[in-house]
């Protein structure tokens, strides 16, 4: 099927080329039809395999590109509510109450070609970009970002302030992937195809990338990304901390690096400490 509507695309677009006519109908029409898979799930950036294991499909991004090619800027005509975005790709707000999805007044935008699943709540002001994958009951706080083709699971919580990086570019890299049940603390920035396994807690402040080792102080190990993806471990708690620099200049100034600390592993009282409400999620 994606196969066919790049074809598809690629095809109109040679045909719009050689022809000097732009109106791409064929395009726009398979561009359509993806944007509906992306929001019903059905079509997915990344997707764990039968083990568990995520997968990025190189498809998905290489037609949200193609879409940005065929699109043409238009600019909104509704009364308080003024910008300027390609034609194809403007905010889905559509059939919330059908999908149980509650977009809170103030300043939130869902961009088309975004899946929202069941129970997810949305506090303004928020952002989540194409592409992008909210599994069910999950929390996107107010002033959070999620990013270009993340993936997030089920009940997590996006603290205020967050940043969820995407990773569209290139095609064949993977973008952040949060696994179910995770609690990201407020101001915290997960990017560049950092994977967060389930349950794992990471407090406020923390920043994860691809290039930031991970030290673990239970199992006194230092995690480094693997093919360019930074495995944070199921039930880590991860907190932001600093290690020395060794060198002469930097002992002489008491200079430290930032580093990313597994503190513990969950336990009941970190439960209890992030436990979310239910009662908050209900459709």
């Amino acid at each position: 099927m994606l196969d066919l509507l790049i074809q598809t695309i690629e095809s109109d677009l040679e045909v719009s080329k050689q022809s000097g006519f732009g109106l791409l109908s064929r395009a726009n029409e398979a561009f359509t039809d993806f944007l509906n898979l992306l929001e019903k799930g059905e079509v997915r950036a990344a997707s764990p395999d039968e083990t568990g294991e995520y997968h990025c499909d190189v498809r998905v991004k290489k037609l949200i590109l193609l879409g940005f090619k065929i699109g043409h800027l238009v600019e909104s005509e509704e009364p308080g509510l003024k910008f300027c975005d390609k034609h194809n790709l403007w905010p889905d707000m559509r059939n919330l109450v059908e999908r149980s999805v509650r977009i809170v007044p103030g300043g939130t935008s869902v961009r088309r070609g975004a899946c929202l699943r069941s129970g997810v709540t949305v506090m303004p002001p928020a952002y989540v970009n194409i592409g992008a994958y909210v599994d069910e009951g999950t929390m996107i706080d107010s002033h959070a970002l999620v990013g270009s083709c993340a993936q997030i699971g089920k009940r997590c919580h996006i603290s205020a302030a967050s940043q969820i990086g995407g990773v569209l570019e290139p095609v064949g890299a993977m973008p952040v992937v949060i696994e179910d049940n995770v609690f990201v603390g407020g101001n915290c920035g997960i990017y560049e195809g950092a994977h967060v396994h389930k349950g794992a807690v990471i407090a406020a402040g923390t920043i994860l990338t691809k290039s930031t080792p991970l030290f673990d102080l239970v199992g006194q190990q230092v995690i480094r990304a693997v093919d360019g993806v930074l495995h944070v471990p199921e039930n880590a708690v991860v907190i932001p901390g600093s290690r020395a620099l060794d060198s002469d200049f930097a002992r002489s100034m008491g200079l430290s690096a930032y580093a990313p600390i597994i503190a513990k592993y969950r336990d009941d009282k970190t439960d209890a400490s992030i436990e979310l409400v239910d009662l908050f999620r209900q459709k």
